[in-house]
């Protein structure tokens, strides 16, 4: 039997894999969302829980692996992120979710389904077994955009904005 990452679980630290960043090739300005200094994530500035990210200014590229605690947890993040509109998120590949049809793609600028399940980092360094989801990249702005389509890490769709006069 297989292992499979909880949705809801004990910890919402699963911190993503580093080849992720090594595919992207970016730097980010900030990462709201980070469990500290000294961390992977090719990041310039950091806020960790104890700064409470999701209450503070957010500026440049951002790289968001939002925290999932509780069902729903990510949508605040998300959010933000969408509305900030610079930089590269990580959330579930939740196709059938409410929150993805109402809250993601209406405005995401650009959607990167990686191959295969992303196995995350542990916060012991081990790394977690095969997820029971996939996860999708949220891109927004054209570094973060260019940096998606040219990583080779999967299915890289832009999403066109909707027509003048179109309400949607």
């Amino acid at each position: 039997m297989a292992e499979h990452e909880p949705c809801v679980g004990k910890s919402d630290d699963w911190y993503t894999p580093p080849a992720i960043f090594d595919a992207l090739g970016l730097t980010f300005d900030l990462d709201p969302c980070s469990p500290g200094p000294g961390h992977w994530v090719p990041a310039r500035r950091v806020y960790t829980i104890a700064d409470d990210g999701l209450s503070q200014l957010w500026t440049g590229l951002v790289f968001m692996n939002p925290p999932f605690g509780g069902r729903e947890g990510h949508i605040p993040w998300l959010r933000r992120f969408l509305a900030h509109g610079q930089g590269v998120a990580i959330v579930r590949a939740y196709t059938s979710s409410g929150w993805f049809h109402d809250e993601l793609v209406p405005r995401a600028e650009g959607l990167l389904f990686p191959r295969g399940k992303t196995k995350f980092i542990r916060p012991d360094g081990s790394v977690g077994g095969s997820p029971g989801h996939g996860i999708v990249l949220v891109g927004m702005g054209q570094q973060a955009l260019g940096a998606m389509e040219a990583s080779g890490l999967g299915l890289f769709v832009t999403i066109a904005p909707p027509a003048s006069g179109d309400p949607s």
